[in-house]
């Protein structure tokens, strides 16, 4: 039998995160295949190594694989005009479809199936929004009930569970927001945020080089008073949920004796990834499992981990795991988890986030905890799916 080879990750880019707006969004003009183009298009440029035709598979996640986002992963590589002879996939798996996707990506490497391969993940929620062209199969709501299918929901059930006050939803919310303001102003996101061109609200073009949803002052106190627009008497509002918003996210992965007759640089390598699934109606508290089954198959533990990047869906799933499997403090601010901020001010793209919080970790990893040996990736996802991911530091 093979011996399984190393992956590597040799780099990791993503667009900036825009409001999913026909309006106000800076990407209001952009279509989701051209996000992904123009990552295609600075991969190869930063990587000049690295040929389009050397490439033997791409994996693209996408939570809504219809209209503009159908096959969107080989349609867009089509549209950038790189080598018809590369296969892709378009992979769903709903907000971890992007993270999927690079755990299948590392599968194939450490397999020997291949060698270099392109994973990530894309979303614009205006243009395919979310749960465009659903048909749930009725016989599912004998075991599941419809009403606590909606996100929403799943944060409100989960925010009584594990008694999560607004108080601590807001507090967890608003240091999302200042330390992706930190990161933003201190230049820790330059490494990986590929400029597109967008448009300002009166319709001016401008070069979108920063994420959209970041707001350097939250109002505290306004966001305590928001009311819930998910459940009356609800405590889980748009203060403390991610916004819908438009991104992608590509990553560069190599085996390691590839990537050494290449000459190509790397820091940190594919380690481990487990998935989990759990009650859809509490959709938020996946990573728990996922997370509790990359430990026990690792012997690893919190304390073994350099920095955490945990999707912040909501804010309330959110802290339920982070204090659940004692990750970090028990609220923000924290020393491990999200210290460039999370979802909450950067924003959730469904497919491309867990895509984007791997590329972010080997920044962070780097940049921040450059002795520390791993690094943690994990969110959860509709209908109750869950992954997480261990780099290691190589």
């Amino acid at each position: 039998m093979t011996k399984l080879k190393e992956c590597v990750f040799i780099d990791g880019v993503r667009t900036p995160n825009a409001r999913a707006h026909n309006e106000k969004g800076w990407f209001k003009n952009v279509r989701p295949d051209e996000l992904l183009s123009a990552l295609y298009t600075a991969m190869f440029k930063r990587n000049p190594k690295v040929k389009p035709e050397d490439i033997e598979a791409v994996f693209i996640g996408t939570a809504n694989p219809s209209g503009m986002q159908n096959d969107i992963g080989r349609l867009a590589w089509i549209a950038t005009g790189l080598p018809l002879s590369v296969p892709s996939q378009t992979i769903c798996n709903q907000c971890p479809s992007g993270m999927s996707a690079t755990m299948d990506a590392a599968r194939a490497i450490r397999t020997g199936e291949v060698d270099i391969i392109l994973a990530g993940g894309v979303e614009d929620m205006e243009k395919v929004p979310m749960g465009a062209n659903m048909d749930f199969p009725m016989r599912m709501f004998q075991y599941i009930k419809p009403e606590e299918l909606p996100m929403g929901m799943t944060a409100e059930k989960v925010a009584e569970m594990y008694k999560i006050s607004v108080d601590d939803m807001v507090n967890f919310a608003a240091h999302s927001n200042l330390n992706a303001a930190k990161a933003r102003n201190e230049g820790k996101f330059k490494n990986e945020i590929i400029p597109v061109m967008g448009k300002k609200e009166d319709g001016t073009d401008f070069l979108v080089e920063n994420d959209q949803w970041i707001r350097d002052k939250p109002d505290v106190a306004k966001m305590k008073t928001m009311e819930s627009p998910f459940k009356q008497g609800g405590v889980v509002s748009a203060a403390t949920s991610s916004p819908l918003t438009a991104g992608a996210a590509l990553l560069l992965m190599m085996s390691r004796e590839k990537a050494d007759k290449l000459g190509l640089s790397y820091s940190y390598k594919y380690s481990f990834g487990t998935q989990a699934g759990n009650d859809p109606s509490v959709m938020g508290i996946g990573p728990i499992e996922a997370v509790k089954r990359l430990f026990a198959k690792t012997g690893l533990g919190p304390k073994d981990m350099g920095a955490i990047e945990l999707n912040e869906a909501f804010a309330s799933q959110s802290l339920a795991v982070i204090r659940e499997l004692k990750l970090d403090n028990d609220n923000a601010p924290f020393k491990k988890v999200n210290t460039w901020g999370g979802a909450m001010a950067l924003g959730h793209p469904l497919g491309e986030s867990g895509a984007r919080i791997i590329v972010t970790l080997l920044n962070r990893m780097k940049a921040d905890y450059p002795k520390e040996k791993y690094g943690l990736a994990t969110l959860c996802g509709g209908f109750g799916n869950a992954n997480a991911v261990l780099i290691e530091k190589v």
